[in-house]
């Protein structure tokens, strides 16, 4: 049945999000450690390394906090079973919770019950995208509260311009210090308004490492900012070092000529995400990770 092949996908994506790290994270993270001249970023470098060595092969998680359930989901317009496909999710993200395992991290903003299973209103969280054709793409992004934590908004002045959010983005990171756990990832969200532009940070997080954007200036900013933002010489873990950010991911949408809004979304080293597509006919292709049978 094809709601079966779904629901263990989904078990299967968070399975993978929380304890292997995508291969272009792993690059990155190996090839900092190679370029850190800090011989203190160098020793968190190598235990991360450790760590995440150690989370593969045992099939455990990467950190304690399993995150936030949050879903990125392309579903083609002639894919079926779409309005069952929400029940899936929850389904999946229980079963997920018992047998991975994950911390359990819902909790009710105004009662503090942790509900036990990472379910609860909105939770987990779907991001719809409907696009042409019979196949549904799944990624899985659980976000961890200390990344989450240090996420920022700001209305610039729009005459401010793109120094003001190089200025806006850089004092984020050094205000955020050692508490996302870096070295970070970072996505930017530029324009659109406020609850725009950090949808957009956070969607920008998962573009691969080696695709840069498709706007020559866009990817100009990008580079700049992780110029800008390892000078600040905070370093894995907050220690000091070269390497305090790995990768900036720019988005944006066209704004109000009166607003210029920026969002920041902070990704700790740990860049959790799984992605799978399922053909209508129930063949399943993992994109982030090698998955056998997949």
């Amino acid at each position: 049945m094809l709601d079966d092949i779904i629901e263990d996908t989904v078990v299967n994506l968070l399975r993978l999000a929380v304890t292997e790290l995508p291969r272009d994270v792993v690059q990155t993270i190996r090839a900092a450690f190679e370029q850190e001249s800090n011989e203190v970023a160098r020793d968190q470098l190598n235990a991360i390394i450790k760590n995440f060595q150690m989370a593969e092969s045992t099939s455990t998680p990467l950190c304690q906090d399993t995150g936030t359930i949050i879903f990125y989901i392309e579903v083609g317009d002639k894919f079926p079973l779409f309005k069952i496909l929400p029940k899936v999710f929850s389904t999946a993200t229980k079963r997920a919770t018992k047998i991975v395992p994950l911390r359990p991290n819902a909790v009710h903003p105004f009662t503090g019950r942790n509900s036990g299973d990472n379910t609860g209103r909105y939770i987990p969280y779907l991001n719809w995208e409907i696009v042409s054709g019979d196949t549904l793409q799944i990624t899985a992004f659980p976000k961890g509260g200390g990344s989450e934590n240090m996420c920022a908004v700001k209305m610039l002045n729009p005459g401010l311009g793109i120094k003001g959010i190089k200025r806006f983005v850089v004092d984020a990171v050094i205000e955020a210090g050692g508490k996302p756990c870096p070295p970070v990832f970072l996505g930017i969200g530029i324009g659109g308004g406020a609850d725009i532009s950090l949808k957009l940070a956070k969607k920008a997080l998962l573009r691969p490492l080696d695709i840069p954007h498709k706007e020559a200036d866009v990817a100009k900013l990008e580079k700049e900012l992780l110029t800008l933002t390892n000078m600040t010489g905070i370093g894995p873990m907050g220690l000091g070092g070269d390497t305090t950010v790995l990768g900036v991911f720019v988005e944006y949408a066209h704004r109000h000529p009166a607003s210029l809004p920026v969002g920041i979304a902070f990704q700790c080293w740990a860049a959790r995400k799984a992605s799978a597509r399922i053909l209508s006919d129930g063949h399943v292709d993992f994109l982030t990770h090698n998955v056998k049978g997949g």
